[in-house]
Parts: C-alpha cells; sequence; structure tokens
C-alpha cells in the first residue's frame, strides 16, 4: 500500500494536468471554457495512465533521452488508440477524429499528436516528475492516507456516475438508425440538453463527437437496385 499510494497520487496530478492542458487548447481553438474530458470532475485519466505507464516501462532511471522519447510516443499512441477503440465499441461513438490530418492511423491516433506525446513524456520523465515525487513524500504519511482514500472515492465514484450516464446515452443512440450519422448526432445532442448537466457535460466536453457508423450490408446495393426496378 505504502508503494501505491505515491503512484496513485501521481496518476491523479497528471490526470489534473492533462485536464488543464486539454481546457487550455480548447480555449485557445474556440475562445470558450469548456470541461474536457469524458469524467465529471477536473481530470483526463489518459494523461495520468500514459505518464505511469512510461514511468513503469522505463524504470526510475535512463539517461538515454531518445529512448524515453520513442517509449513515451509508444506508450501515448497505443493507449490513444485503444481508449478510442474500446469507446467506440461500448459506446458506440467516437469521440476524437483525426482522419483528416496526414499520416493517421484509423482516425484514431496521427502523428501531429504523437510527437508532442514523445516530448510531453520526456519532459515528465527527467523533470517534473522528480519535483512531483518530492511534493508527495513532503506531505506527511497520515496526510498522503488521507488524500489517497478521498481521491480514490472520488474517482471510482466519478468513473460510476460518468459510465451511467453514458449508457443511458447509448440506449438513446440504439434506438437510432445508425447509417444516418448528422442526423443522429443532432438527435442525441438535443436529447442531452434536455437533461440534468451529467448529461450535459459529455456534449460540451465532446461536442463534435461521431456517433460510430453501422456496417452497410455488402449485398446492399443489389437490394436497393432491386427496389428501383419494382417501383419502375
Amino acid at each position: 500500500m505504502n508503494k501505491f499510494i505515491p503512484f496513485f497520487l501521481l496518476f491523479m496530478i497528471y490526470s489534473f494536468l492533462g485536464w488543464c492542458m486539454e481546457v487550455i487548447l480548447h480555449w485557445f481553438q474556440t475562445g470558450k471554457i469548456v470541461n474536457r474530458g469524458f469524467l465529471i470532475g477536473p481530470y483526463c485519466p489518459i494523461y495520468g495512465y500514459g505518464v505511469i505507464g512510461i514511468l513503469f516501462l522505463i524504470g526510475e532511471n535512463s539517461k538515454d533521452v531518445l529512448d524515453v522519447f520513442l517509449k513515451s510516443i509508444l506508450i501515448c499512441s497505443i493507449l490513444e488508440y485503444f481508449t478510442s477503440y474500446f469507446m467506440e465499441k461500448v459506446f458506440h461513438a467516437r469521440w476524437w477524429d483525426y482522419s483528416q490530418k496526414k499520416f493517421n492511423i484509423n482516425g484514431r491516433i496521427c502523428l501531429e499528436t504523437m510527437i508532442p506525446f514523445g516530448i510531453l513524456g520526456t519532459f515528465c520523465f527527467y523533470i517534473l516528475n522528480p519535483l512531483l515525487l518530492k511534493f508527495i513524500f513532503f506531505i506527511t504519511p497520515p496526510i498522503r492516507i488521507v488524500l489517497f482514500w478521498i481521491l480514490l472515492v472520488v474517482y471510482v465514484g466519478d468513473n460510476m456516475i460518468s459510465f451511467y450516464v453514458m449508457n443511458k446515452i447509448k440506449k438513446n443512440i440504439k434506438g437510432q438508425k445508425r447509417d444516418n450519422t448528422e442526423k443522429i448526432r443532432k438527435n442525441v445532442l438535443k436529447w442531452l440538453e434536455k437533461n440534468s448537466f451529467l448529461y450535459r457535460h459529455i456534449s460540451h466536453a465532446y461536442p463534435n463527437f461521431k456517433i460510430e457508423r453501422k456496417k452497410r450490408d455488402k449485398w446492399s446495393w443489389f437490394t436497393k437496385k432491386k427496389k428501383r426496378k419494382k417501383e419502375i
């Protein structure tokens, strides 16, 4: 438990810093301050998991900067890809899409984000992480334990509520025709606005999310052609 607590606190700090970065970037792009992220609270866990993954894979010490940079890209890219895949398969919605960007893989990751991930991972490993560890161990053990339990309860509770909200959205999406993506998106966003702030948070955090398109039957062109002949 004593070894786990510092890592969990690091995870929460990096998740919060990642959320701050997302909010600032979104503000620069749109001029609006929006609570970014899947969860309700001010944290984006994908950043926390990414940094913790880097620390576990590389270890505590490494003098090879290039090795840290490349492994940071690898870990963060894999994490981003499978997070996108998981969210799409579970909730039938795509939360980010890099299809319009060059050098992308299935629209889930792209070179434009991979390089910054490598730079951020290297910065965290060599500069930010040692400072944060000093800060965490500066806090007395009893206070660390109290912080750990408070943050753990809040984080787990947030996940439970957020998944409940998304399941509600998923049920609404299931009732629609998925082959008309834009129409579904408008209907879902209208439905979100009529519900509580928990639902509206999802639509504000991801205003441009795309509903997963249902795969078309390979014979659909044939059946449509047949129908047209009958009408004639």
